[in-house]
């Protein structure tokens, strides 16, 4: 009968589907919502938080229906026995002063590798030297490392330019410490800009540069150049997301965004392509990146294939508090 034949649907285009490895959570992270979550299990809601916990909205709002509930300051917070949790970024020191003053159950969620940049820069203020900070202004991990200090101890480095604004008469007595999630490749060329113009200058012993953020940057090095496309699973305000997408674009990709989740995806871009890349920040789960993969897989004949350039074991106990043996 006439206009009783079903055309045939017309087969999916192949996508190829190249996904990095390692990407995601990384131990700092992993520990940060371990703690909110061990928290809310020990003492019930609410729960409060300083910040969010780690730059995703999705695990905000997961971690807020549990019971959470996230201020931008302590003076936002009643008088309470609750505990309070302060984020992976780490904060200055006045927020630790202002919680013992008010009496808080204060826990610290801050990554022990943040911690570390927080100990280097003490030890460079008590050894006479000036530090300058190589981060981005505004980053709550730069808030917390700059307060470390008194003022007038440490100054933040942005770029090249702010090398030369530095005061020659530094000399000898200046030391330089990072923001953890910044581009590696930024950083280097700020860190050699420093060391033209003050040879004396004193650097870590090990590069502050988490190890997370290196591995994913390295992966992201390794698919860009391979790919139509990449995407990168994360929040817009988090900072080595953010890096990953410089990072591919740097890499030789043409088109690279920077997605929350599968509703952002931008089919005039991703909508005619046969190679994709896949990454997440480090703050970014990976129920995420299947969603966006699943959301492929309903336009294209998706074929993936995982591109590993490191294996991570790192692992970060819980804050003494949390721990079900306070002495591990």
């Amino acid at each position: 009968m006439k206009g009783a034949v079903s055309q045939a649907r017309s087969p999916k285009p192949r996508l190829d589907v190249l996904i990095c490895a390692p990407r995601g959570f990384c131990a700092g992270v992993v520990r940060a919502i371990d703690a909110v979550e061990r928290a809310l299990a020990l003492y019930g809601p609410p729960v409060y938080v300083r910040h969010e916990i780690v730059h995703n909205k999705y695990v905000v709002e997961s971690l807020r229906r549990k019971g959470a509930v996230f201020v931008d300051e302590l003076s936002q917070i009643p008088d309470t026995t609750a505990p309070v949790i302060f984020s992976a970024h780490g904060v200055p020191r006045s927020v630790p002063e202002e919680a013992a003053r008010r009496n808080f159950f204060a826990i610290d969620a801050t990554c022990p590798l943040v911690t570390k940049v927080h100990r280097e820069a003490e030890v460079h203020r008590r050894r006479g030297r000036h530090v300058a900070l190589i981060g981005h202004a505004g980053h709550p991990e730069v808030i917390g490392t700059m307060g470390q200090l008194p003022e007038g101890a440490i100054t933040l480095v942005e770029t090249i330019a702010d090398v030369e604004k530095l005061d020659p008469a530094l000399g000898a007595n200046l030391a330089y410490v990072t923001q953890t999630t910044l581009s590696v490749d930024d950083t280097r060329e700020i860190v050699e800009a420093l060391k033209r113009r003050f040879p004396n200058v004193v650097g870590p012993h090990r590069e502050d540069i988490c190890y997370a953020t290196t591995n994913r940057q390295e992966a992201v090095k390794r698919v860009a150049p391979q790919v139509e496309a990449m995407i990168v699973v994360g929040s817009p305000n988090s900072s080595n997301s953010q890096r990953l997408r410089e990072v591919a674009e740097r890499a030789g990709c043409r088109v690279a965004r920077l997605v929350l989740r599968a509703a952002d995806i931008d089919w005039e871009l991703f909508g005619n392509i046969s190679s994709l890349g896949v990454t997440a920040g480090a703050s970014a789960p990976e129920v995420l990146v299947e969603e966006i993969i699943d959301a492929f897989a309903e336009r294209y004949d998706v074929r993936v294939e995982s591109v590993s350039t490191a294996d991570e074991s790192v692992f970060f106990p819980l804050p003494r508090e949390l721990r079900a043996d306070p002495t591990e």
